[in-house]
């Protein structure tokens, strides 16, 4: 069965979901976001307003639309959606209510997609009548700027389902991946942790301070990787070389499989970053302003300067 997905429902206007909505809006869609808190709609309204700037900047496809609704009535939200994008807090037990009240209320066809950032989708199966219609969307944030999106098929999730997403995610002028194992973190957070341990691993041992380790990985590893993938740049090296160097290089990685103090004690402290005001790093509220407008443009220009270069293949 063939989906036409034209109303979107999307659940949670924190982080993520503004960026989202706009993406969507952009696309044309019919888009109703909700949230419970009347303060995160506020807000959102102009951060929805920002990343469509910002959108116009990246010139994305657009198509005619009306504005989007962002509401804290879940079932105005709802209403008649071809398809439901839960992003709400990491909570297995909190998707799994929210999942399970969706599945009564819209209807048999609808698709519900997560935004989890590493929950297995055939967990999140477990309580949705017709679970073929549950599956993994995961954005990148911001989402409105990094294109690549990962689907992710449950246990239970039919090749329609999978097709109706990645066939939204064409329409919307972004980069599809299709997961092939559902497995916790899925592949892009799988990636990104193992690199963040490795980097809080060599602060507390006094290896680096993080200010020299986000310049090492900013103008080192991650210029490389913008441009030529993990196993494209192994190619480039040479498989020999890399078989030298793992060799004995991988004995003395971090295999730790609890959370970094450095982390554990700031959040305890209540320094969970940006958002806080201090982090690893400290932020006054004018330095936020100017480090999310800096970022932005930065990844913007990125962006632009990779899609002017033709790839060779």
């Amino acid at each position: 069965m063939e989906h036409q997905l034209t109303r979107v429902a999307v659940l949670g206007l924190g982080t993520m979901g503004p960026g989202i909505v706009a993406t969507l809006a952009r696309g044309g869609l019919s888009v109703a976001a909700y949230d419970p808190n009347q303060e995160a709609i506020d807000r959102a309204g102009e951060a929805v307003d920002a990343a469509s700037e910002v959108l116009d900047q990246l010139a994305r496809p657009q198509f005619p639309s009306s504005a989007p609704t962002l509401t804290n009535d879940f079932e105005e939200c709802i209403q008649d959606a071809d398809l439901v994008i839960e992003n709400i807090p990491e909570n297995l037990e909190l998707k799994l209510e929210v999942l399970s009240t969706l599945g009564k209320r819209v209807s048999p066809d609808c698709i519900l997609a997560s935004d989890s950032s590493g929950i297995p989708i055939t967990q999140l199966q477990e309580k949705v009548s017709n679970p073929s219609r549950v599956v993994g969307m995961h954005w990148s944030n911001p989402p409105h700027i990094i294109p690549m999106i990962e689907v992710i098929a449950g246990e239970q999730t039919s090749s329609d389902t999978v097709g109706a997403i990645v066939s939204l995610i064409r329409h919307l002028g972004l980069v599809p991946v299709t997961v092939k194992k559902d497995v916790p973190g899925f592949v892009e957070n799988r990636i990104l942790y193992a690199l963040l341990r490795e980097c809080f691993d060599l602060v507390e041992a006094g290896v680096i301070d993080p200010r020299d380790l986000d310049t090492c990985v900013s103008w080192g590893i991650g210029y490389k990787l913008a441009v030529i993938g993990p196993m494209a740049l192994v190619d480039m090296a040479g498989l020999d070389i890399y078989e030298s160097v793992a060799s004995y290089l991988n004995q003395g990685l971090c295999n730790r499989s609890d959370v970094t103090t450095v982390v554990s004690d700031a959040t305890k402290r209540g320094e969970l970053g940006m958002k806080a005001g201090k982090g690893i790093y400290e932020y006054s509220p004018e330095e936020i302003k100017s480090l999310r407008a800096y970022r932005a443009k930065a990844l913007v220009e990125v962006q632009g300067a990779m899609k002017s270069i033709p790839h060779p293949t």
